[in-house]
């Protein structure tokens, strides 16, 4: 089983979730997609992927996009799993805190949401000073990324294996070129 988490205001109906899904298929290998439609609250985010987790037959492989990718980050600290971590958040509390008050749109699907001072503190309360088992993640970065500082990530997951390459976006340009790899990890 793999899970794919996306990032802030995504959806199972972003490009990478979906270029995964494609490659799994066309391997016969379909069934081992997961990506769950998280809600915008990171506590009841965190729920759901808990719930599939716990409910998964065997332990599952992490793929965490961005806000995603700090998703896994907690989820590796507690049941200790194998994630890969594109271009992910580091801190998004301290990232996300000027949009507190504002309207948020989802990417995919419509529809929309105010972001609150709750929405920082549940991510206040899922951050670690550092990551927990860090050799149990493959973090990939774009330092093209023109949303999150690629500087960050690659300080803050130091002890873990990393791959970072030159130019890109936030979208992680490369990603169907690294699948394979992904896939080995």
């Amino acid at each position: 089983m793999i899970i794919y988490i996306h990032g802030f205001n995504s959806s199972s109906l972003s490009t990478k979730a979906q270029v995964l899904k494609q490659w799994l298929a066309s391997r016969n290998r379909a069934q081992e997609w997961f990506s769950p439609d998280l809600p915008h609250r990171p506590a009841e985010a965190m729920a759901t992927l808990i719930k599939l987790i716990e409910s998964a037959q065997e332990p599952p492989k992490l793929v965490g996009s961005s806000l995603g990718g700090f998703y896994a980050t907690h989820l590796v600290a507690r049941f200790g799993l194998k994630a890969i971590l594109v271009n992910p958040a580091v801190h998004p509390a301290l990232l996300l805190r000027s949009l507190a008050g504002t309207t948020q749109q989802f990417w995919y699907g419509g529809g929309s949401y105010t972001f609150t001072q709750e929405h920082v503190d549940e991510l206040e309360e899922l951050d670690q000073l550092a990551p927990a088992n860090p050799e149990k993640m493959l973090v990939m970065l774009e330092n093209g990324d023109e949303t999150l500082d690629w500087r960050d990530a690659a300080a803050y997951y130091r002890q873990s294996h990393q791959l970072i390459f030159q130019g890109g976006d936030h979208s992680f340009t490369r990603f169907q070129d690294v699948l394979e790899l992904m896939d080995r990890f």
